[in-house]
């Protein structure tokens, strides 16, 4: 099956085709993708690194493919680097069939509905893991805080993930305070609090697939960074959390990323701090600057 026509099987089952048509080219669609290229990285460290990307909702059709083009000829990525980008659910299919092999592809949200039924405009997480998708994003701060519509409270995001990794996919989980809590003192009670519904449902082996993306939420999207040292402090008071309320092998385990503007700019002061295990890019990982923050990571 030529390209061209791998491309017009993805988006037809991006926008309701047949079932039947979809399944016969999923299969096709991943194995055509472009190949991509690591580098041995000397420096390794007690996790490997996640660097992932949040398209949020921007992009035609055509600015998209030309953000994978981009993308693709970006250079070899650091062997002890894994990469995601999470895309518009409309652009999922385009991607997994043009995006270079070694840069995993994910959405930004699921459903909290676990099979299909009758969930009007809901996506849910059996549907992503079929499609091709490995990773989604719950709890980003923007969904948790709402626009223009009821935000989602703790126990339904901590539901989320929950059921995105009984489906088989990772889960990058986002916590964080605003600026009032951060000037208050009080930036890991409000972390706990967000935490501590997921500690509650999740079992033991659920949390190898699940990394914790701390989004201080007066820094996204504003052009605001905390220090590295800021970062540092709030990431160890995280892991510690984790060690006294999950277990010590977990909290060593699991990686940690840093998401409040970061940037090629800072993202090698930020990805050098102990406990800073990668970061959830936003605005970033439109532009060619995304491989600065993936080649930002300690050498």
């Amino acid at each position: 099956m030529s390209s061209g026509n791998l491309m017009v099987a993805a988006t037809a089952a991006a926008v309701g085709a047949s079932a039947a048509a979809y399944y016969l080219t999923t299969k096709d669609i991943q194995k055509a993708r472009p190949k991509g290229s690591s580098v041995a990285n000397p420096v390794t460290g007690p996790r490997k690194y996640l660097i992932g990307g949040n398209w949020k909702s921007n992009g035609t059709y055509e600015e998209n493919v030309e953000r994978i083009k981009v993308f693709n000829k970006a250079g070899p990525i650091p062997d002890n680097v894994e990469v995601v980008i999470c895309v518009p659910y409309i652009h999922i299919p385009m991607v997994l069939a043009q995006l270079r092999s070694d840069i995993e592809v994910g959405a930004q949200d699921c459903g909290n509905n676990t099979k299909d039924g009758a969930f009007t405009g809901e996506i849910g997480a059996h549907m992503l893991k079929d499609i091709g998708c490995t990773w989604v994003i719950i709890g980003h701060s923007e969904r948790r805080e709402g626009f223009g519509m009821a935000g989602e409270p703790e126990a339904l995001c901590a539901e989320k993930c929950k059921i995105a990794l009984d489906k088989g996919l990772k889960v990058m989980f986002a916590i964080g305070e605003k600026k009032e809590e951060r000037e208050s003192g009080v930036t890991m009670k409000v972390c706990a609090k967000q935490l501590a519904p997921l500690v509650k449902l999740l079992e033991p082996k659920d949390w190898a697939n699940v990394a914790i993306a701390y989004e201080p939420v007066w820094a996204i999207g504003t052009g605001l960074t905390a220090t590295p040292e800021m970062a540092q402090e709030t990431h160890a008071d995280i892991r510690k959390w984790i060690k006294e309320n999950v277990s010590e092998e977990v909290a060593e385990a699991i990686r940690i990323q840093y998401g409040g503007s970061m940037k090629g700019e800072n993202a090698e002061s930020l990805l050098k701090q102990p406990d800073i295990d990668g970061g959830l890019i936003g605005g970033a990982s439109l532009q060619a600057d995304f491989f600065n923050v993936v080649n930002g990571v300690p050498k």
